[in-house]
This record gives structure tokens, C-alpha cells and sequence, in this order.
């Protein structure tokens, strides 16, 4: 690919990642003149695409919206993006894997060799989630939180019960699992609802006037919720251990949790769960000696567990044996 050629594409593709670029800024990225970005700019326009120029001395371009970028034109890197972000689909558990691979077939034959070939050395397997989303129930809840109208849908296998009323505020996935988060109508409350589990029975509602999230953010919500908190990104428990065990064979499974490492064979843990007994069982997990540093709540909560566990154990000892004595001794 020729200097001018690439420097066109590098053009092209700073105009698509934002709205407006001052024409020193794009000169200053593309190390070029400001002259040469203006003979650049009327190519790309020779070539179709619409591109307009604010005058005076901020003056800047903007690529109109609805601009297409035709395959031929992606750059090695977007090649690459497309090629993984295509072939792991299945990971977003959303069910378009025959679609996927038809898109990578159609973009793949009009590329140029060059990247064809490096796109065809980019092959891995993707199990992706078991539960997979329809396309459809995804487009159009999307589509009803675009637009704010309350939404309808009956809910996994609860469908005596009527149809839930809920105005729904974002859609957010996490971990292969698609939620939408939603104020129910019914319950006055917030409420977190599975995609895959969501049959739409009415998406033209009426239009509502978005709540504040509690939390501030959809993503944080989420989160909350999954650690048992109504109004925090945290957990209702936190504890501390010391636990035997060098800081390589505690970092994979460490979470967002906090360690610091006190010896190359002993850390200082802190962790969060949804309770003491949860927590104890997170650090019990690594199967190596430690120590609880506290807080109180949760020494108490270890001495009631070793209790319980005691009082299960029990009736699984064996029998004491009775020494067999002679008769006739």
C-alpha cells in the first residue's frame, strides 16, 4: 500500500472515531501538513465519501453521518478486530453464530490478499455461555430503552401470573448474560431481568421519563446487586486473613480482592462477600493454613461454622470397638 494510500486510510479512520478534528490536530497525528490533510480530504470526497469543512482559523473536518466505509478499505489492525470480534460471538451469548460466520465470509472475499491471509491465520474455538439470547428479544428491548416506552413480557416459565410492567433503563451484559434494568410498574422498584428469560409481549408503551439508577450507572447497579447491595458497588462483609501461601498461587483467584505480600510464603488477604459464612468459604477454597485478622464478626461467625461442622461430623465417626473378651478366661 502506497504512503499516500495509507496516510488516506489513517484519514479516514480518525474521522469515524469522533465528530469533529481542527485540521492542525489531524495534520499533527498524520505528521503531515495542513495542506496535505486538504488535498487528502478531497480525495476521500472524489471518493464518495462526505466529508465537511468548518472555515476560520479552528477550522476542522467532520465525516457526515451515514458515511460508509467500504471493506476494502480497513486498515491491518480493524482486520483483526473483525476477524476476533466475529469469530468469538459465541462469548457475548447472544445467539448469532451462523450470522457471524456468513459476515466473516462476506467481508473476508473483499479484502485484498494480503489481509485475507491474515485474518485466515486468526482461528480459535469459542464454547461461549449456555444460555444464549434471541437477537430479536435483544433488538427490541433495546429499542424500548432507546425510545424510554414501557415494556411488556412474560417471564421464564411464571406465565399464569400477568405480563410484568417495567420501564426499562439499560441494557448491560456481563460475563456472557444479558440484563436489562428496569423501575417494575408493579412493584414500584428496581428490578434486574435476564434477556434469555424475557418472552416481549408489548414493547409500544407509553413514554416515561427516566429514574436516577440508584448506584449512578447501569454497570454498577449490576454489580451491586450481585454482591446483596442496594445502593453501593460493594460487599456487605469484608474480612481479613493471613493465608499461607506465596502471592503467585493466590493472584489468579484473588478476584477484587486486595492482597500484600508479607513473606514469599504468606500474604495478607482482604476479600468481600455476600456473609461471614460466604467469606469464610472463599478463603477455605485455597485448602492452606491461615489466619483470621478480623473483623470480630467474622472470628465469631468461623467459631459457629467449626461448631456446625463438628455437630455434621459426628454421627459419621466410627463406633467405638469394645475389647472381645474369652468366656472361658
Amino acid at each position: 500500500m502506497s504512503g499516500t494510500s495509507s496516510r488516506m486510510l489513517a484519514l479516514l479512520s480518525l474521522l469515524q472515531s469522533r465528530r469533529d478534528w481542527p485540521g492542525q490536530v489531524l495534520a499533527d497525528r498524520l505528521q503531515v501538513t495542513t495542506r496535505t490533510v486538504r488535498r487528502d480530504v478531497d480525495r476521500l470526497r472524489e471518493l464518495g465519501y462526505s466529508i465537511t469543512a468548518a472555515k476560520g482559523p479552528d477550522g476542522g473536518y467532520r465525516l457526515a453521518a451515514g458515511s460508509e466505509l467500504p471493506p476494502l478499505l480497513f486498515d491491518d489492525e480493524q482486520a483483526v478486530a473483525i476477524a476476533v470480534a466475529l469469530q468469538s460471538s459465541s462469548s457475548t451469548g447472544v445467539d448469532l453464530d451462523d450470522a457471524a460466520a456468513r459476515a466473516l465470509t462476506t467481508v473476508r472475499q473483499v479484502m485484498p490478499s494480503r489481509l485475507r491471509h491474515r485474518i485466515d491465520g486468526i482461528r480459535f474455538t469459542d464454547s461461549g455461555p449456555a444460555l444464549r439470547v434471541d437477537p430479536k428479544v435483544l433488538e427490541t428491548i433495546s429499542a424500548a430503552v432507546r425510545d424510554r416506552r414501557m415494556f411488556r413480557f412474560d417471564y421464564g416459565e411464571d406465565t399464569d401470573r400477568p405480563p410484568r410492567r417495567v420501564e426499562p433503563h439499560a441494557v448491560v451484559a456481563l460475563n456472557g448474560r444479558w440484563y436489562v434494568i428496569a423501575w417494575d410498574l408493579d412493584a414500584s422498584d428496581w428490578r434486574i431481568y435476564r434477556l434469555d428469560k424475557i418472552i416481549p409481549k408489548f414493547a409500544g408503551g407509553a413514554v416515561f421519563t427516566p429514574r436516577p439508577i440508584p448506584t449512578g450507572d447501569a454497570r454498577t447497579f449490576l454489580s451491586a446487586r450481585s454482591k446483596g447491595s442496594h445502593t453501593a458497588d460493594v460487599w456487605p462483609c469484608y474480612g481479613e486473613f493471613l493465608l499461607d501461601l506465596p502471592a503467585r498461587d493466590i493472584a489468579p483467584w484473588l478476584g477484587d480482592g486486595d492482597m500484600e505480600q508479607v513473606s514469599d510464603s504468606r500474604c495478607r488477604v482482604r476479600a468481600g462477600s455476600w456473609s461471614w459464612t460466604g467469606l469464610l468459604a472463599w478463603i477455605i477454597r485455597f485448602d492452606a493454613p491461615f489466619t483470621i485478622l478480623g473483623p470480630q464478626a467474622l472470628i465469631d461467625a468461623a467459631t459457629g461454622l467449626s461448631t456446625r461442622v463438628a455437630e455434621a461430623t459426628r454421627s459419621l465417626a466410627p463406633a467405638p470397638t469394645r475389647a472381645h473378651h474369652d468366656d472361658n478366661s
